[in-house]
């Protein structure tokens, strides 16, 4: 097997994982993480979102953190950029890189190098005055093989196909078989499987910590800056539920019970997302884990595994 260039450290929130990818890369300074996640690449949402602390990042150098103001809508094809440059940057170092996160489509789109569709929005806000039945029917016309991918009734995948077509003149399809495919993996995967009920107790516990941390203030400050939220930055499991407090005066208590709700949900999702990928290889011990990072990372036969069996 050869020695593959980098490893991903996968799993739901609260999995340990990023505490796994911390503790490999201190080991060795050319080992570097790259930040596989949606929300830490806003600057100022530092609490809720598990961020490496200052002492970690003066440890090991961290990648794809803080890359847009709170502000500014962020999206796949955009950190598919940052990471590539990130990428780039450790290489001409000749650094090795650890992905950590469990972003599952921002991963895929770095890990499989998937080609990401430009956004067009003039053309989307068009399509979404449409029914779903007008968007399917043109869809069937212009591109019958993403048709065939997509539910009638999906009108945001519709939207989204369509807004693809009609933006860059190419069919839907044409930019690659979907995320339904799993194709030869140029990085070996390892992901961390904790049972539920330890891990409903682990985010019920690190929201807790947050809170004392001083996240509501976090919240707070973020609510009050002139420029404003995103759309994307207020859909942060946490934060947003923290908002209605913030912003609509709803109960505090009420609030964190529905933030950890949310959270508890978001690690069930990234989970099923996860075990879709037969490519991972899953560990319930993380001292096994960790050591099939430390036998990917230092090339004693740590090349990809036969997943395809």
């Amino acid at each position: 097997m050869s020695r593959p260039r980098a490893v991903a450290v996968v799993g739901p929130t609260a999995s340990g994982k990023s505490a796994l990818a911390h503790a490999a890369a201190r080991v060795d300074r050319r080992r570097e993480v790259l930040c596989v996640d949606a929300m830490t690449v806003y600057r100022g949402m530092d609490i809720g979102t598990a961020k490496p602390t200052v002492a970690e990042r003066r440890e090991v150098r961290y990648h794809l953190l803080d890359l847009a103001d709170p502000a500014e809508t962020f999206n796949v094809g955009l950190f598919q950029g940052a990471a590539r440059a990130a990428e780039a940057e450790i290489e001409a170092r000749g650094g090795v890189a650890i992905y950590v996160g469990g972003t599952g489509l921002y991963g895929r789109a770095v890990l499989d190098d998937l080609e990401i569709p430009g956004q067009f929005p003039e053309i989307r806000a068009a399509l979404e005055r449409d029914d779903p039945s007008t968007l399917y029917a043109e869809l069937q016309s212009r591109d019958p093989l993403a048709a065939s991918r997509i539910e009638p009734g999906n009108t945001r995948r519709l939207v989204r196909a369509l807004e693809v077509i009609r933006g860059t003149g190419r069919a839907f399809s044409s930019f690659g078989p979907g995320l339904e495919y799993y194709g030869a993996p140029r990085v070996v995967q390892v992901g961390l499987r904790v049972e539920l009920p330890e891990l409903d107790r682990r985010i019920a516990e690190r929201f807790a910590q947050w809170m004392r941390d001083g996240l509501l203030d976090e919240v707070r400050a973020l609510a009050g800056r002139p420029a404003g939220l995103s759309v994307t930055a207020r859909q942060a499991v946490g934060y947003r539920e923290l908002l209605e407090h913030v912003e609509g005066g709803r109960d505090l208590g009420e609030c964190v019970t529905a933030a950890i709700s949310q959270s508890r949900r978001l690690a069930r999702r990234q989970r099923r997302w996860f075990e879709r990928d037969p490519r991972i290889e899953w560990y319930e011990d993380p001292a096994e884990a960790r050591a099939r990072v430390e036998e990917v990372l230092g090339g004693s036969g740590g090349g990809v595994r036969d997943w395809s069996r």
